[in-house]
């Protein structure tokens, strides 16, 4: 089984993206909606909470772990691997190398957390892959409420995103990173704001491409349970709204 996990319904754009590739391999998500969101918390209350969930979804049965969270992955990704040296444990990198090969102008955009940009992993990935670059990094919060409650298109989502998105572009970006798992069901707002001429770089493909390397091919019966913490009415009518998953089982109550 392979366990999966967010701080929200943000990480279910990665999950569908390893559903789409390993159609036959049971499934665990857990969103921890009732802590969310992660990235406005500290690094060590984070780290803390992902060794919570990770721990369960290990005593569930998960033979492969997906931090599909960029803060979750700032955090504790390196600890998780420590903590189960011997189950693949997949984090959320940010797409810098990648924007930084694609970039024209030598400028790129990433938008995440403000616990992600304080995270060492960021700061590795930056100095390894794009110290020729100029980064413009943006925290926003305020897009990932956006998400957790639904919206994704209308007036509204469209101005806080041009909010976010015309200060980089005006900057001279011309590849823009998103940096937060949330933020890919914003993906085509973020590109409409950036204008034709802007590429942006969702990695959540990417993500599940190295989920299907690490792991064992042995198929299981595609199952797919969904837990979490919080309201978990709320929770499946943003599963089904955001993600259109199929066959799902009814989601139960994560212990948080």
């Amino acid at each position: 089984m392979i366990g999966v996990f967010d701080s929200g319904v943000g990480g279910l754009a990665v999950l569908a993206e390893i559903r789409r590739l390993m159609p036959e391999s049971d499934l665990t998500y857990v969103a921890d909606r009732a802590r969310a969101p992660y990235g406005t918390r500290t690094l060590t209350e984070v780290r803390e909470f992902s060794i919570d969930v990770a721990d369960w979804l290990i005593e569930a049965g998960a033979t492969t772990l997906v931090v599909a969270c960029n803060t979750a992955s700032a955090a504790a990704l390196d600890m998780l691997r420590e903590r189960f040296p011997e189950t693949p444990v997949v984090g959320m990198e940010p797409a810098v190398k990648p924007a930084a090969l694609a970039s024209a102008s030598g400028i790129i955009g990433v938008f995440a957390t403000e616990a992600t940009f304080q995270g060492e992993l960021f700061e590795t990935v930056v100095s390894k892959h794009a110290s020729h670059v100029r980064i413009e990094t943006m925290a926003r919060p305020d897009w990932v409420e956006l998400v957790e409650s639904g919206r994704t298109d209308g007036p509204e989502v469209q101005a806080l995103i041009k909010a976010g998105v015309e200060p980089v572009i005006e900057s001279g970006a011309d590849t823009l990173v998103l940096g937060c798992t949330h933020f890919s069901f914003l993906e085509d707002a973020i590109a409409e704001a950036a204008g034709p001429d802007a590429r942006v770089i969702n990695p959540a493909t990417a993500v599940a491409a190295q989920t299907a390397r690490v792991t064992d091919a042995s198929p299981g019966l595609g199952k797919l349970a969904l837990v979490a913490s919080g309201d978990l009415e709320e929770f499946e009518g943003l599963v089904r709204f955001l993600s259109r998953l199929e066959n799902c089982l009814p989601a139960l109550p994560f212990p948080s």
